[in-house]
């Protein structure tokens, strides 16, 4: 069995709830396995309105009728909300179905009840179930005990960073929380742990980092609660979500599309061969990217969103194929790769420099349509990255301009030496 699949069997049956006994227990796991380092913010640490919600185990979960348990609450860590407060009373069919929850999409699976992870105030007690355990349900009184211990959470996350030439970081992001479920976090989870046990040995240029958290409120901590300074290093990233089904790879473009890592994943898919699509920003999936964004570091998404078996009990061990993994890792190293082929450019001035200028002479002459005179498609190419380089808010790679402006890298790279030979842009 390889490292990934035996961490997806040891890890997927914890009751990985954002602070919980089963979410710390798969932190300990992994600091086993790669020398991550483990960030902690306490309870008391509100920030920007986010609440840490309490650490939250089930100690008893059950439903009986007439003594005997008709539902075991306790048989799969979906089966009691995440969050749900204590209870323990007899209440009516009708009552009880007030806090039933099941999957309208089929007749037999346990939906994902999450929102109470998010709304620590405000809490009630409640179950998953099938469809047909709802719909089966007799007319009838029923007893109830649903028994939790709590106390003081703490938001637990991994970093791991692979140190490179530049201290220019690309960051690859999963979450390691959802509770009882294989694809959804996990697997990118595993995905990312392989991809940097490859590049342990290997030296970079660039730094790149593995940031493993629970799901938007790990990362708004993570860069909220980040030295300014520290965080500024982060180029742009890619999260890595739901990679084990057999579902086709989906490139998801960072909000402006134009990040170095998209580009270079976008070319190692083609590469590649994997099946695939993309698409915009927000177009095929809804997670953490928006809070990388909302801090200014781009961030892409590689996945295989949609699945059938999304946010349910369906979404176990028998959906991950072992050749899905390993696809999605072929497809990040070759990323990494194709980063680490080509030069970083990073912008030493502001507002437009006089080009035309004896002291630079960068200008690119397109010429003027009413005297006659028509600029090659090479020119053309030429003065849209004269104009581009002045707009760059980041570093950008050669291959990434390149890519943008329809020209050979080498002779982007010839042209920008001589900015660089000015002291205008700096080529790592």
């Amino acid at each position: 069995m390889t490292t990934m699949m035996r961490i997806l069997e040891d890890l997927v049956p914890l009751n990985r709830v954002v602070c919980s006994a089963g979410y710390d227990e798969a932190v300990d796991y992994l600091l086993d396995v790669l020398p991550f380092e483990l960030i902690e913010y306490p309870a008391a640490d509100e920030y920007n309105g986010w609440i840490i919600p309490p650490k939250w185990d089930v100690k008893t979960a059950e439903i009986r009728r007439g003594g005997t348990v008709v539902y075991d609450g306790m048989a799969h860590p979906l089966r009691v909300i995440a969050l749900s407060s204590s209870f323990e009373g007899v209440v009516d069919r009708e009552e009880l179905r007030r806090h039933l929850h099941y999957d309208h999409r089929y007749d037999d699976s346990i939906p994902f009840h999450f929102r109470q992870t998010y709304r620590s105030w405000e809490r009630d007690w409640g179950f998953c179930v099938p469809r047909t355990f709802y719909e089966g349900l007799a007319p009838g009184e029923y007893e109830v005990l649903i028994e939790t211990e709590e106390s003081e959470g703490t938001l637990r996350m991994l970093e791991l960073t692979h140190g490179g030439a530049s201290d220019q970081t690309i960051v690859f992001g999963a979450n390691l929380d959802h509770p009882g479920v294989a694809n959804d976090g996990l697997a990118g989870v595993v995905v990312g742990i392989e991809l940097f046990r490859r590049l342990v040995a290997r030296e970079t240029r660039f730094s790149y980092r593995l940031v493993l958290s629970q799901g938007i409120i790990g990362s708004e901590y993570y860069l909220g609660r980040q030295q300014a300074s520290r965080r500024a290093k982060i180029m742009e990233g890619a999260f890595l979500e739901m990679l084990g089904s057999e579902t086709q790879l989906a490139l998801q473009a960072s909000r402006d599309g134009r990040s170095n890592v998209e580009y270079a994943l976008a070319r190692a898919l083609q590469e590649s061969g994997a099946a695939h699509r993309t698409g915009p920003f927000e177009s095929i999936i809804l997670n953490d990217e928006y809070v990388w964004e909302a801090y200014g570091i781009p961030m892409a998404s590689l996945s295989r969103f949609p699945y059938p078996e999304y946010h349910s009990s369906r979404d176990d061990l028998s959906i991950i194929r072992e050749a899905r993994l390993n696809e999605a890792v072929a497809v990040l190293e070759r990323t990494v790769d194709i980063l680490e082929a080509s030069r970083l450019i990073v912008r030493r001035f502001e507002g437009n420099v006089c080009l035309s200028n004896p002291r630079y002479d960068l200008y690119v002459d397109v010429g003027q349509v009413a005297f006659g005179e028509v600029a090659s498609e090479k020119q053309r190419r030429m003065r849209l990255l004269m104009d581009l380089v002045p707009t760059l808010e980041r570093p950008v790679t050669s291959r990434a301009l390149a890519e943008r402006v329809g020209l050979p890298e080498s002779e982007v790279l010839a042209y920008l030496r001589r900015w660089q030979e000015k002291d205008l842009v700096e080529i790592l």
